[in-house]
């Protein structure tokens, strides 16, 4: 996902803000799909040069989790990889067909709104992926 010259950044102590929108739509044939539900993760990489130790942050608007690596792939792997996560309980679902959208974007810089709108040619964010997942179907017995 990191390309070399965002890697370098890292490793020359410039911190990068990477997150992570999970969000579960409902398919609907005749209308645009619906948003059900979703769910944000902030996760910011950091290195301290001086010290050779890497800082990674988790954050998903309740929990903060805050990790140190010794070295610089295992910062990336923990922090690139989202090994669980509950969105909601199936059973709170209607039954119909649904997918899951993972958008990942990492931005450049958080300019203030006034010089944003003025300067709109200038990008804001260092890449954006958006990926959809095989679509599946919820069916509830009752």
């Amino acid at each position: 996902m990191l390309d070399e010259n965002q890697i370098q950044d890292l490793k020359n102590g410039m911190a990068k803000d990477i997150t992570f929108h999970i969000d579960l739509f409902r398919i609907w044939k005749m209308w645009p799909d619906e948003f059900v539900l979703g769910k944000t993760l902030l996760k910011t990489l950091k290195c301290d040069p001086v010290k050779k130790e890497y800082i990674a942050t988790s954050f998903d608007g309740m929990l903060l989790i805050e990790k140190r690596f010794h070295e610089f792939d295992a910062m990336l792997k923990w922090s690139l990889n989202i090994t669980e996560l509950k969105l909601t309980n199936v059973k709170e679902l209607e039954t119909d067909n649904y997918f899951v959208r993972i958008t990942v974007e990492s931005r450049l810089r958080r300019l203030p709104s006034v010089i944003s709108y003025l300067f709109f040619f200038v990008p804001e964010k260092e890449f954006n992926i958006i990926k959809d997942s095989p679509r599946f179907q919820v069916r509830l017995s009752k």
